[in-house]
């Protein structure tokens, strides 16, 4: 598995030991992540359905949720069949090219998940800023547009993170303390001073989701100072109504990867950074179909027309 060549090693294959050696846990943990995995899986598959269906759901809105639901289950699907198959088969290893495309998807479908979280609340700025102009602003070929977009971006951005992040050299080992690949850890097995390409894509990055949270929060902002013009207190709340699932999934999505980068730049225990990675590798694709459903009335009914044709 390891060949030595000038005090590198070449590592083919990494282990990913992120779960505790007792394997009582690890059935546990193998449970509840399918269990997740279940819930997260159908819940996002109702909401594609419905959506598809109901001829009332077939709005940019719902278009981009969506798109959301989509991203959501691809999400999910790279990191957690291949744990729970590892766990109960006592095989933690995965190949190099098997892991570099597991960091590659997981990246591509967070920075589209991103992008696209910068569109919906374009549209509710749409919806609600300029509500005359909506249906021309956000016409069908405007949102086929702005998805394809969101997809590229995030391709875009897991080919940079990949490349910055396999042109490094490993120096061993190869043990990944993580039920996945991610960039932290793999940077923790890199030979020293490989590590700066990474480092600094890592900073543009970060600069460039500023500036799109920025947008993101100026449009809240504009929608904010429309809403409080409004004169009755009902037509107030039932206009903000339809920004709150998507406030709350914008939420979910920065407070979970806040705290995930937190505990990897931190020197944290590997069972709290499990758990970081836990919460923002699960917990954003599991909860975003509860959300949109149950603060959704046109959702609600929609799914109580199957169950009345039943």
């Amino acid at each position: 598995m390891h060949e030595k060549s000038t005090n590198v090693t070449l590592i083919t294959r990494f282990l990913l030991m992120g779960f505790p050696d007792d394997q009582v846990l690890q059935r546990l943990y193998a449970a509840f992540f399918s269990l997740v995995y279940l819930v997260a899986l159908m819940g996002n598959l109702l909401i594609i359905i419905l959506t598809t269906i109901d001829h009332h759901l077939q709005t940019p809105m719902y278009f981009f949720l969506k798109n959301l639901s989509l991203i959501d289950i691809c999400y999910i699907s790279v990191t957690v069949p291949k744990s729970v198959m590892n766990t109960l088969t006592y095989n933690h290893s995965i190949s190099f090219v098997g892991c570099a495309s597991q960091v590659f998807l997981v990246l591509v479908f967070a920075g589209t998940e991103f992008a696209l979280l910068l569109v919906m609340s374009y549209d509710r700025y749409a919806a609600i800023c300029c509500p005359l102009h909506y249906e021309a602003i956000m016409n069908r070929g405007a949102c086929a547009q702005m998805v394809t977009a969101s997809w590229f971006s995030g391709c875009i951005y897991g080919s940079i993170h990949v490349a910055g992040t396999f042109s490094v050299h490993f120096c061993g080992p190869n043990i990944v303390h993580q039920f996945f690949c991610d960039i932290p850890s793999l940077l923790t097995l890199a030979c020293s001073g490989d590590q700066i390409l990474e480092y600094v894509f890592i900073i543009i990055s970060c600069c460039f989701v500023f500036i799109c949270f920025t947008f993101m929060v100026a449009s809240y902002g504009y929608i904010v100072s429309t809403v409080l013009r409004i004169n009755s207190s009902k037509g107030r709340f039932k206009t903000f109504s339809t920004c709150m699932p998507h406030l709350a999934v914008v939420t979910l999505f920065f407070s979970s990867g806040f705290i995930a980068y937190l505990g990897s730049a931190s020197k944290s225990s590997s069972s709290m950074n499990l758990f970081m990675s836990v919460l923002y590798s699960l917990l954003p694709p599991s909860l975003n179909p509860v959300i949109y459903s149950l603060r959704n009335r046109d959702m609600k009914v929609a799914l109580g027309k199957i169950f009345d044709e039943k």
